[in-house]
């Protein structure tokens, strides 16, 4: 998370022999501390610091400064929201396409459900049911038929 005031500053402190690295900060009483740190524990803080600032300008940068309503907001929605007719209709149509893959002799529900809800190809299916990808396709078939014939209200425009 990026702050804007920092709780602590960095200072650097060269000699002729070496250059020595301090994190200076004030704890929870409000007593100033200052610690001697390696300089790979420095720079880090350092990067962290390069990140910080460059997030917040990100921030700035992409905040939008008009205000924005309701309205707008909806006119700019990827997915526009379902009226409430329409999520009435698609609830009752998927119930009645769960009655109508429920109403399915089981095996014609499985091998159903296996290449329609779970994305199996006939050859798999076929594997799992120790038969001919043709039989699994014929059973589909069939079983699509029922379902479209439950469902044929719903699928008329």
């Amino acid at each position: 998370m990026a702050y804007r005031v920092k709780a602590y500053t960095l200072r650097e402190e060269s000699t002729e022999s070496s250059t020595r690295y301090f994190i200076s900060f004030k704890d929870g009483q409000g007593k100033s501390h200052e610690l001697e740190v390696s300089e790979q524990f420095f720079m880090e803080f350092r990067q962290m610091e390069r990140r910080n600032r460059n997030l917040l300008q990100w921030d700035e940068r992409h905040r939008e400064f008009n205000e924005v309503w309701d309205e707008t907001l909806y006119r700019r929605a990827l997915r526009v929201p379902k009226s409430l007719d329409e999520r009435m209709i698609e609830e009752e149509r998927n119930e009645t396409l769960c009655k109508a893959v429920e109403s399915l002799p089981e095996i014609q529900r499985r091998r159903f459900l296996l290449y329609y809800e779970y994305g199996f190809n006939f050859y798999q299916i076929a594997a799992m049911e120790h038969c001919t990808a043709s039989a699994i396709q014929k059973s589909v078939a069939i079983a699509k038929e029922k379902v479209k014939a439950e469902m044929k209200k719903y699928l008329q425009p």
